[in-house]
């Protein structure tokens, strides 16, 4: 379990240059998708197929409707999934290879490997995002394997935490709320997150009247975050059980310097996706 928070917090970092790098923002834009948002959302929902609005709101899930509506449906006339996907890979193995030079030179085929194996034994059960991912071919350049894998267990965690969310009663913009009451992260998440401040009072009355936050979380507050997260790591370990320990260590000691390299620079910390610096 503790295994698999440390190497989500590594294996973000490979993620998120797909987001924060002006290499795939430049790729994003080059295939049609104008707008840092419109090509996060675009290029995160392409791997279910051009979709309606609904399944993007469901797997997203803290995401406001209305703002997610301004790309989904549309955008597939414009960007079909498949091109979207063309970028979205390019634009990620390109700033990894401008981000972290000599990476070619890292042993990465061993930790591929292992990262495949786990992407291919996992459970993808309930986990739209995560087997979405997960089902697409694994390239055959090493890099591209590499971001394509961690972006599969991202997913995967991603997926377990909604599901944890919802099963506590929790909806997208009470998870942002609870968050604040711990951490003030209310103006990094609410400008990228599409809530209005009215929504977002409604939503911090709810909490108040089911006893979650005051001033701050309450007690019950807090056991309900630690409930939360804790059961998110043991959801995401399941699928770490296709590897020894060993072999994790080796995939964290490989990993983790190339992200600490990517954290702060090509991937801001802090950051909306709420992930940890490795």
């Amino acid at each position: 379990m503790i295994r698999a928070r440390e190497l989500w917090a590594v294996l973000e970092a490979v993620h998120d240059v797909t987001y924060f790098t002006p290499q795939a923002r430049a790729a994003h834009e080059a295939a049609g998708l104008r707008g840092f948002w419109r090509g996060y959302v675009a290029t995160r929902a392409a791997p279910l197929g051009a979709v309606t609005l609904g399944p993007v709101v469901a797997a997203f899930h803290n995401f406001a409707p209305s703002f997610l509506a301004r790309t989904v449906p549309a955008i597939w006339a414009v960007v079909p999934p498949e091109q979207a996907l063309t970028a979205r890979l390019a634009g990620a193995v390109t700033a990894l290879r401008e981000h972290l030079p000599g990476l070619d030179r890292e042993p990465l085929a061993e930790v591929v490997s292992v990262l495949w194996r786990i992407v291919r034994s996992a459970s993808w059960e309930g986990r739209p995002l995560g087997a979405a991912n997960a089902d697409l071919p694994e390239p055959e350049d090493p890099v591209a394997a590499l971001w394509l894998a961690t972006t599969a267990l991202r997913e995967h965690r991603g997926d377990g935490h909604v599901a944890v969310l919802v099963a506590e009663g929790i909806g997208g913009l009470e998870a942002h709320v609870l968050r604040d009451a711990a951490d003030g992260s209310r103006d990094l998440v609410l400008p990228h997150r599409g809530w209005t401040d009215d929504e977002w009072s409604a939503a911090h009355a709810r909490l108040v009247e089911r006893g979650l936050v005051a001033d701050g979380l309450t007690e019950e507050g807090r056991r309900l975050r630690e409930h939360i997260e804790r059961r998110t790591d043991e959801l995401a370990a399941q699928a770490y059980a296709a590897a020894t320990e060993a072999e994790l260590a080796r995939v964290d000691a490989v990993l983790r310097p190339l992200a600490k390299r990517l954290a702060g620079g090509a991937v801001p910390y802090p950051n909306p996706v709420g992930a940890p610096a490795p």
